[in-house]
């Protein structure tokens, strides 16, 4: 009885070994490389990681991720964009090779597919004039009855507010614009959104003042990869890897949120307040 289930056992072990070297055969990155392209999905309205410019070219430092990831690769890029809740779901599909689109690392998107990264690390500002910024040291300092912040309702940030200000005056607005236009029109001293929206709500604004906060929670950004592929996540990591070393991520990151010389790519529309962010990462 113990051979057979030594037998069984080793049997088993065979099996899996097997289909652990099939599964590392059929790694995206020979379809990749077959075909000459890679495929990105993203949403293009997430400025500054994604957002279109006046030309219609899809821009910004998750756009400057997916053309070096190609060129290393040798191959050329195309970027398919969609509604952030279809991303994975075309991912998962085969519609995409890898989802770049300033998503989150959350378990419950872990659980659809695997995550490279993080390549940023945002979360939650404060937008406000710049002399709230130099007093304010943290939460504690705006967290009193007199200091009135806007959020957009039912967004992490409206969550997070309420969480780390229960004694500020907080007042919810019906998206992020309507937050941001209230700060404008001296109605609150501040917004909390997520930070990419600070940031660039404040170089959209630069004659009123504004400035953004450090962000006061931790929320990583991730590149999604097809699940069980090891290769490719291998390959996307190193990737990032080397970015990191050599410091041309630091260098893509200081560009897309400390310089707003890129901002002058954009349609005029956007730049006259219009709308282009999705409400929640």
């Amino acid at each position: 009885m113990k051979n057979i289930c030594l037998t069984i056992m080793s049997l088993l072990t065979a099996c899996l070994f097997l289909y652990s070297n099939a599964n590392a055969d059929q790694s995206r990155i020979d379809t990749i490389l077959k075909r000459g392209t890679l495929v990105v999905g993203t949403t293009g309205h997430y400025p500054p990681l994604t957002v279109e410019s006046a030309s219609g070219k899809l821009i910004g430092l998750d756009m400057d991720l997916a053309n070096l990831m190609a060129k290393a690769m040798g191959v050329n890029v195309k970027v398919v964009r969609m509604a952030i809740d279809a991303l994975l779901p075309a991912l998962a599909k085969g519609k995409v090779d890898m989802v770049i689109a300033g998503l989150t690392i959350t378990p419950k998107r872990n659980l659809e597919a695997i995550f490279a990264g993080p390549y940023f690390v945002t979360g939650q500002s404060i937008l406000t004039k710049q002399e709230n910024i130099s007093n304010m040291k943290g939460p504690d300092d705006i967290n009193r009855p007199d200091f009135k912040l806007a959020v957009a309702a039912g967004t992490t940030g409206a969550e997070v507010a309420k969480a780390l200000l229960p004694k500020a005056d907080i007042k919810a607005a019906d998206n992020m614009q309507a937050a941001l236009t209230m700060l404008l029109e001296g109605r609150v001293d501040a917004i909390m959104a997520d930070q990419p929206f600070c940031v660039v709500s404040a170089f959209l604004n630069q004659d009123k003042g504004l400035a953004s906060s450090d962000p006061f929670t931790f929320e990583p950004l991730g590149i999604a990869l097809p699940r069980n592929d090891v290769l490719l996540m291998n390959w996307v990591q190193n990737f990032l890897m080397m970015m990191e070393a050599n410091g041309q991520l630091k260098q893509l990151k200081q560009y897309w949120f400390t310089d707003p010389s890129w901002m002058r790519q954009l349609p005029d529309q956007m730049l006259k307040g219009k709308t282009f962010y999705r409400p929640v990462i």
